[in-house]
């Protein structure tokens, strides 16, 4: 979603990159262009993925709509990142989601709202859940969801914050633009007390939408992405428990993404992990320059503030050039159990349940 699509603006975009990259400035113009170039790498980058969230972990409800239920309790949680902390105009998302599961634990229903901004662009997205259950066993460990969520997204374009290469631009709107399409998305997902598995696949309408509707739009619509995850559960002794998790990402048109985690789970009240992230060009597709090497690391830690409260807390830092301009990003979470119907003692904690 964070696209350029021909649009300049005056903080994010590769206006700065245009126009032969402006080679006759003065030399005190140096720092600025490198900024603008690096932000475009990472833009661009950021374009071919969905907004990104590294706490997803805490609830895969946020890429997988066959999460919906999962936990068995009633879970409101809401996210908050701002990417690329002091850079003016760079990403910020917000989402809440709430979910719980109902029939004896045979369907799930679950509803997200999210926000995310950059620079110029906005997103305002709602979507309803539905995920349904097979028991795959009799003491029903393993199950098998089928999800679907359906919803509105709304697209905006601020003509206040952007300028083109040359004055008066016509392709600049004047004021602020949006678009409101609506949108699907799809997924299946595999747990049992170990380990777990899933497939998702969003935005699988509005650009279809788009293009049947397209009446000189200018904002930016994003393109259906694929997400692939996996992860698993090893007790270590009574007090501590490890798990790794991946993560793919990919939209076909470019470089495709991957998360790799690593967790330690406490005494059963603290979560403590690290994250690889990175891209590579599975689809042999021209890349302009640097465009695979969207490498991060970071950390991320939870803690049960009590039983129904869990607080999160994620830091990455870039390891591609716009780590010398920004002080990394930073993410924030809060989950709250409402009327929590599984008091599970830690011998019963869940390979999914996080």
């Amino acid at each position: 979603m964070h696209q350029a699509h021909g649009i300049y603006s005056r903080d994010t975009s590769p206006s700065c990159v245009g126009n032969n990259i402006q080679l006759k400035k003065k030399r005190k113009m140096k720092k600025s262009l490198l900024l603008c170039i690096a932000l475009t790498i990472s833009t661009v980058i950021n374009a071919q993925q969905d907004s990104q969230f590294t706490q997803y972990l805490f609830n895969g409800l946020h890429i997988n709509p066959a999460y919906a239920g999962t936990k068995g309790d009633y879970y409101v949680q809401s996210f908050y990142r701002s990417q690329w902390q002091g850079v003016k105009g760079a990403p910020k998302s917000f989402s809440v989601a709430a979910d719980g599961s109902f029939f004896d634990n045979a369907v799930g229903l679950g509803l997200i709202l999210a926000n995310d901004q950059i620079g110029a662009q906005t997103n305002l997205s709602a979507y309803a859940n539905y995920a349904y259950k097979l028991r795959l066993n009799d003491d029903e460990s393993s199950i098998l969801s089928f999800g679907i969520a359906g919803g509105m997204m709304q697209l905006g374009l601020d003509g206040n914050k952007l300028e083109g290469i040359n004055p008066g631009d016509g392709a600049i709107p004047v004021g602020a633009i949006t678009r409101t399409f609506p949108d699907a998305r799809f997924g299946i997902y595999y747990h049992n007390e170990t380990f777990f598995t899933g497939a998702s696949a969003t935005n699988l309408l509005a650009r279809y939408v788009a293009k049947r509707n397209n009446d000189d739009l200018l904002v930016p619509v994003p393109r259906p992405h694929i997400y692939l995850t996996a992860g698993a559960l090893f007790p270590i002794d009574d007090d501590f428990m490890f798990k790794p998790v991946l993560l793919i990402k990919d939209d076909i048109q470019g470089p495709t993404s991957f998360d790799l985690n690593t967790f330690l789970l406490i005494q059963d009240k603290v979560w403590i992990g690290a994250f690889y992230r990175a891209s590579f060009n599975l689809h042999n597709r021209q890349l302009e320059g640097d465009l695979t090497r969207n490498n991060s690391i970071g950390l991320i830690a939870e803690i049960f503030a009590t039983k129904d409260l869990r607080v999160g807390y994620s830091y990455d830092h870039s390891l591609n050039e716009i780590r010398n301009f920004d002080n990394g990003s930073h993410e924030i979470s809060v989950g709250l159990y409402i009327n929590k119907k599984n008091q599970r003692t830690r011998r019963q904690l869940r390979c999914y349940d996080f």
